[in-house]
């Protein structure tokens, strides 16, 4: 599997309007408060040492790293979070995807990164790491 780096989508707007309009019948959910403070928390970049120059493209690692950090966060089994993705509009929202995005399937989230790769020590600081607590500078 190959990858490209490229820089995170920016939302559709049609995808903006109705994640947040179905956002506002309760509290404002995770995938999109993390999109809206932290914006592009994993870069391609980071991860392009760990594939190959050849082969069929996948799915961005950086948008997979997030889903797979909102997947523990919800404490979701892979076909759930991928159901998550192909129906959810918060996890639209934060991917950049387009309201008829079909999304993944389930073993996406284990199959990006090849077993044997390495990720270089550089790849993705911890996201505590990029936050800062409220109210500080």
């Amino acid at each position: 599997m190959s990858m490209q780096p490229r820089p995170w989508p920016k939302v559709p707007e049609l995808t903006a309007q109705v994640a947040r309009a179905v956002a506002a019948r309760g509290p404002y959910p995770l995938a999109m408060r993390v999109r809206d403070g932290l914006g592009e928390l994993f870069a391609d970049a980071e991860f392009a040492e760990a594939f190959e120059a050849r082969g069929r493209p996948g799915w961005s690692p950086g948008q997979l790293a997030l889903v797979t950090v909102l997947q523990f966060a919800e404490n979701l089994t892979d076909r759930a979070a991928a159901h998550r993705v192909r129906y959810g509009m918060d996890l639209k929202c934060a991917l950049g995807l387009e309201l008829d995005d079909p999304g993944f399937g389930g073993t996406a989230t284990r199959s990006t990164v090849p077993a044997s790769a390495t990720l270089p020590a550089s790849a993705s600081p911890s996201p505590r790491d990029r936050v800062k607590p409220a109210g500080s500078s």
